[in-house]
């Protein structure tokens, strides 16, 4: 009886410390979906101007928002419309979409770190009987979390590392090479995209957990 009655206790306290450590590192989960960063001279060139584009709305993290216009994707077997232009402009057009969405436009691009376009897939934007052909910027956004450097003491992690994160809903999985994305501009959240929302039934307050 003592030994069973020892064991229980032990078992109760490790999953105290487990769950413990899990409540101190939920990261909010935002699924990523479709959308564009035009570069000011794309920008201008499908739209007239940069002062033609209004805000939408506000995005979480810090300084970035959404457009009033959209814009249309083609491929070579396909095309998406309604797809949104994220904000402020860049240097480079970059275009992130999911592997569902490659299918529909016949394109096959690359996972990536967002800005890292190098030898990416090509695809025509399309707004207002205008159309840019570009040749590189597609790509399937690597899966990551903006955080700030406090949040990078606390959760015990780096900028460029990768890990592991359990997404805690009612159909979990674990996420694998989850990049760490550190700055002083960010808000604590892990992105994902539709496909990966999907797999585990996402829906808005699903939280992620770094596994140690």
């Amino acid at each position: 009886m003592k030994e069973e009655l020892i064991k229980e206790i032990v078992e109760k306290v490790i999953d105290n410390i487990v769950g413990c450590q899990e409540c101190s590192m939920e990261i909010p989960l935002e699924v990523s979906a479709r959308h564009v960063h035009l570069s000011k001279e794309h920008m201008e060139f499908l739209f007239g101007s940069q002062d033609q584009l209004k805000t939408l709305k506000e995005l979480s993290q810090p300084g970035q928002f959404v457009y009033d216009k959209r814009v249309t994707l083609m491929g070579s077997k396909g095309f998406i419309s309604n797809v949104a232009i994220l904000g402020p402009a860049r240097s480079d057009t970059q275009v992130e979409i999911s592997y569902t969405d490659a299918r529909t436009l016949g394109v096959n691009p690359p996972i990536r770190e967002s800005g890292n376009l190098e030898g990416t897939g090509r695809i025509i934007i399309a707004a207002g009987g205008k159309a840019v052909n570009l040749n590189q910027g597609v790509i399937i956004a690597k899966r990551h979390i903006h955080m700030t450097p406090k949040d990078a003491e606390d959760l015990q992690v780096k900028d460029g590392q990768q890990v592991k994160v359990r997404i805690k809903s009612k159909r979990p999985v674990v996420l694998e090479e989850v990049l760490i994305r550190v700055s002083g501009k960010y808000r604590l959240s892990m992105h994902i995209d539709h496909d990966e929302g999907n797999a585990a039934a996402y829906r808005p307050g699903t939280i992620g957990v770094i596994i140690k």
